[in-house]
């Protein structure tokens, strides 16, 4: 079992990779809000202004999507799919994707 953790700089794919996800078999997953490190320092810790020339504009908000695959024929799939509907994750400022081993999940038996 592995975690699957999605960065997504560019929103306008959101609803493709969710319909992805959950065609690849990888339904348990949580979408939250998130921001870039420098955007961050940039536009709300003065020190750091001079930051925002190598940041960019201002849009900071990032999609950050975390998921638990059962089995790594899943992630396979997951990654087959993004390819053949050319969502380039290697594309300068697409984000980042990747996994982390699960060592143990508490969860009920049966979602509700």
């Amino acid at each position: 079992m592995e975690l699957l953790i999605l960065t997504l700089n560019k929103e306008e794919y959101l609803e493709k990779i969710l319909s992805i996800l959950i065609e690849a078999g990888i339904s348990q997953a949580v979408i939250l809000e998130s921001e870039a490190l420098g955007h961050f320092l940039a536009y709300k810790v003065p020190i750091f202004a001079g930051l925002r020339y190598l940041v960019g504009k201002k849009k900071s908000q990032n999609k950050t999507i975390l998921a638990l695959i059962e089995n790594k024929e899943d992630f396979l799939k997951f990654k087959k799919i993004l390819a053949e509907e050319n969502i380039d994750f290697t594309e300068p400022g697409m984000g980042m994707i990747l996994t982390l081993p699960v060592n143990e999940v508490i969860k009920p038996s049966k979602e509700i």
